[in-house]
């Protein structure tokens, strides 16, 4: 277990608050009383930062609000931090390129997505032991989550373009999907209906969990590499953030684009706050977090630019709390390149890796 230290909000402070930034398909009434009450509203700054140290990359974060932990998808292993004092509680072990990790609550199970071993690893929530491993009929899954409608695990498989359907108690492949793309993030309506996008064709897909057959998809224009996906299910919004520094709003049931709003550079994550009518995107090559409120379906407001640390990309909200995380590193220089590869990544400095927790 690492020793972690903690800055409070104190020592740390947040970077304007932007107004007027958002583009609609038309304007919505009420506006003028919607942005005052938006700058009422306290502002979202760095609360604490812990230092978790160690080695390795990092992918998605994923929060079990209901047992106050954060799940870091760490190179070759999860770690399972204490959002309470931030804590290394546990580390899941033998995940080799895990990417994510989905949580099945009402099974008691956990999953990650195993990149490098093109397998999910199933683990006990409450004791975080691992349970099995199950082989994914493609390569390099990467998003990965649990569709209750169904009660199957889908993983999202980037080398091969294609979607894995697990059912998680027999541990076997019940379907393997065309992607139509490299996919990436997704997210379920929990009635049936998954989406994803779609990153090297600019385009969010469909899928029926119930029959498992692709349904879909539809283009997100001015849109470049979408990854990260969040969703309002109550208002059938889908957020799609864009390496080409806009999120792009798609009514889910028409399936069409609604509303674009500028973000920063190097997003790679989105959530959706419904409590708050908040949207956040997590800007890695700014160092930033894009603040978004929701005031009609279809008409959304940039609220603030918050600066975190530079490589802070990837993101988890808490919906219980309302606290934002977010993790970043310094890194050294990049190595030589080789004929594996051509921009190898450089690694990340001893000590350097943290934990930020936002809020209000």
């Amino acid at each position: 277990m690492k020793r972690h230290s903690v800055r409070t909000a104190a020592t740390c402070g947040f970077f304007g608050i932007v107004l007027g930034g958002a583009v609609s398909a038309s304007a919505a009434p009420g506006e003028n009383g919607a942005a005052s009450q938006s700058a009422a509203r306290p502002a979202i700054t760095i609360q604490k930062e812990f230092t978790l140290g160690g080695p390795g990359g990092w992918d998605y974060l994923t929060v079990d609000a209901e047992r106050h932990r954060l799940f870091i998808a760490r190179n070759d292993r999860v770690l399972v931090v204490n959002t309470e004092d931030g804590s290394l509680t546990a580390t899941i072990p033998d995940a080799a390129g895990v990417h994510g990790v989905a949580l099945a609550p009402a099974l008691g199970k956990g999953f990650t997505s195993n990149g490098r071993a093109d397998t999910v690893t199933v683990f006990d929530l409450e004791s975080l032991a691992v349970i099995a491993t199950i082989p994914v009929s493609g390569h390099n899954p990467d998003a990965i989550l649990f569709d209750p409608a169904s009660g199957h695990v889908l993983t999202f498989n980037g080398r091969s373009q294609d979607i894995s359907v697990l059912d998680p108690h027999q541990g076997t492949v019940l379907a393997t999907l065309p992607a139509g793309g490299k996919p990436e993030f997704a997210a379920t309506d929990g009635k049936g209906h998954v989406f994803y996008n779609i990153e090297d064709t600019g385009q969010i897909g469909e899928i029926d969990t119930l029959s498992n057959a692709r349904t879909r998809s539809w283009a997100l224009p001015n849109c470049e590499e979408p990854t990260g996906l969040a969703f309002d299910v109550a208002h059938e919004r889908l957020f799609s953030v864009c390496g080409n520094g806009v999120l792009t709003v798609s009514d889910a049931r028409a399936g069409k684009v609604v509303a674009t709003v500028p973000i920063g550079r190097g997003p790679d994550a989105a959530a959706f706050d419904a409590a708050g009518g908040l949207v956040f995107s997590s800007n890695g090559s700014d160092g930033t977090l894009t603040v978004i409120r929701e005031e009609a379906p279809d008409h959304y407001r940039v609220l603030q630019t918050v600066a975190t640390q530079k490589s802070a990309r990837t993101m988890a909200l808490d919906a219980r709390t309302h606290r934002i995380y977010v993790v970043a590193a310094e890194f050294g220089p990049a190595p030589a390149p080789t004929a594996e590869q051509a921009h190898p990544r450089p690694a990340v400095l001893d000590g350097s890796f943290k934990l930020i927790e936002l809020g209000n």
